[in-house]
């Protein structure tokens, strides 16, 4: 049972440290390329706006 434990907490932090990482490279590449922070720009201004369009059908 120890050993389970163990494993669930050494893969629960691995992936800890994996998304970190993951998001540091994101933002290194955003800073890096400006049209990328121009394309996310848009897809989150049109992931909020199709939110707001599917909030009003409820």
């Amino acid at each position: 049972m120890a050993l389970i434990r163990f494993l669930i907490k050494l893969f629960t932090f691995i992936g800890l440290l994996v998304s970190a990482s993951a998001l540091v490279l994101t933002v290194i590449l955003i800073l890096r390329f400006p049209p990328i922070l121009i394309a996310v720009g848009i897809a989150l201004l049109l992931f909020q706006w199709l939110l707001k369009r599917l909030s009003s059908f409820e």
